[in-house]
C-alpha cells in the first residue's frame, strides 16, 4: 500500500459544537480517518486572538475533544491534538511571518471583519492569523484541507506562502488544496429560517450537541411555520424547506415521505411534523451529548488522549522542521 495522503483540519475551542458542525464536518471527518492520515487539531492558540482571557480555555478544549470523540473521531486512527502542545507550530509560524506582507494580511476578509468587531484589540495575532493557519497545515505537509467557504481565502494564502517558501528555499512543502466533499457537504439550516446554524449567532435557532432533550424540543417547536399550502404541489417557502431538510437528516425516509405527500396534498399539520422532528432530534443528539459528557468528566482519559495525539503530531512536525531548518540553512 502506498503512502496515505495527509488531511489536516482545525477547530477553535470557542462556542459549542452544533448540528451544522456535525453534518457539515464531523461526519465527513469520521469517514476521512479511515482512508487518510488525519491530523485534527483544537486551535487554542487561534482562540487567543479573540478570547485573550484564558480562564475557561482548558475546560473548552476538553469539551471540544470530548465532543469530537463522541461524534466518532477515533484517537487511535487520527491524531487528535491541541495546537499549543506542538511547539514546532510556533517556530514555523515565525519563519512564515518573514514571508507574509502587511498589505496582503490587512486585506484579508476575516481580519477586516474581526478588527471591526473588536476595535480595541486589533492585535498582531489577529493580523497574522492566516500565517498561523498556514503553519498548522503545512507542519504536517498536508495536501488536503476540508474547509468551508469562509476559509477558502485563507487556504489560497497558505498556497501563496508555500510557493514563496519553496521558491526562496527549495521545494519542501506540497501545496495544500481544499478537500471537496461534493454532495456530502450538508449545510444545516437555522431553525428560524435565516441562514445556517452558527456557533455564536442566534442560539435559539441552533441545535447544539450539548442541548438537553427539553431544550431540543423547545427550539424545534418554535421553528417558523405558516398556515400551510392552499393548493396541491405548491413550492415550499424556504423556512418550510428548512424543516423538511432537518427532518431528512435525522428521520426515517418513510417518515419524510409521509410529510412530503401530506404537504403536496395540503393536509400537512406542522405541529405534528415538528413534534416528530423534535423526538427524532432528541434520539439523534442525546447519545452524542451523553457520551461527550462522560468523556469530559474523565480527566485521566482526556489527558492520555491529548498526549497520544500530541505525540503523533510532534513526530510529524519534527520531521518537517528538520527539512525546513536544513532548507533555510538554519542547521548550524
Amino acid at each position: 500500500m502506498g503512502e496515505r495522503a495527509i488531511v489536516m483540519s482545525g477547530i477553535r475551542p470557542t462556542g459549542y459544537l452544533h448540528l451544522g458542525n456535525y453534518f457539515g464536518a464531523m461526519r465527513n471527518y469520521v469517514r476521512l480517518q479511515e482512508t487518510y492520515t488525519c491530523f485534527f487539531m483544537v486551535a487554542d492558540l487561534h482562540a487567543l486572538t479573540t478570547h485573550p482571557d484564558t480562564s475557561a480555555l482548558k475546560e473548552n478544549v476538553h469539551r471540544v475533544i470530548a465532543e469530537n470523540i463522541a461524534c466518532g473521531i477515533d484517537p487511535d486512527k487520527a491524531a487528535l491534538y491541541c495546537q499549543s502542545h506542538v511547539r514546532e507550530t510556533s517556530e514555523l509560524y515565525l519563519y512564515l511571518n518573514m514571508l507574509a506582507y502587511l498589505g496582503e494580511l490587512e486585506k484579508t476578509t476575516t481580519f477586516k471583519e474581526k478588527a471591526r468587531l473588536q476595535p480595541d484589540n486589533v492585535n498582531a495575532g489577529l493580523l497574522t492569523y492566516p500565517v498561523l493557519q498556514t503553519a498548522d497545515i503545512i507542519l504536517h505537509r498536508a495536501t488536503w484541507v476540508p474547509v468551508g467557504k469562509d476559509q477558502e481565502q485563507h487556504l489560497e494564502m497558505a498556497r501563496n506562502f508555500v510557493k514563496r517558501f519553496n521558491h526562496r528555499y527549495g521545494e519542501v512543502f506540497p501545496e495544500p488544496a481544499a478537500y471537496n466533499f461534493g454532495d456530502d457537504l450538508v449545510k444545516v439550516p437555522s431553525l428560524d429560517g435565516t441562514g445556517k446554524m452558527s456557533k455564536s449567532e442566534n442560539q435559539l435557532a441552533t441545535l447544539y450537541l450539548a442541548d438537553s432533550d427539553e431544550q431540543i424540543r423547545k427550539k424545534v417547536m418554535k421553528a417558523k411555520t405558516d398556515a400551510g399550502p392552499s393548493a396541491p404541489n405548491t413550492p415550499k417557502p424556504d423556512y418550510i424547506e428548512n424543516i423538511f431538510q432537518l427532518l431528512s437528516l435525522v428521520s426515517d425516509k418513510e417518515v419524510v415521505a409521509t410529510y412530503e405527500s401530506a404537504y403536496n396534498e395540503c393536509s400537512i399539520r406542522y405541529g405534528d411534523m415538528k413534534k416528530q422532528l423534535a423526538e427524532d432530534m432528541v434520539r439523534f443528539i442525546a447519545p452524542i451529548r451523553e457520551k461527550a459528557e462522560q468523556i469530559r468528566t474523565d480527566h485521566a482519559y482526556l489527558s492520555r488522549i491529548m498526549e497520544q495525539g500530541a505525540e503523533k503530531a510532534r513526530a510529524s512536525a519534527q520531521k518537517t522542521m528538520d527539512l525546513v531548518r536544513s532548507a533555510m540553512g538554519l542547521d548550524y
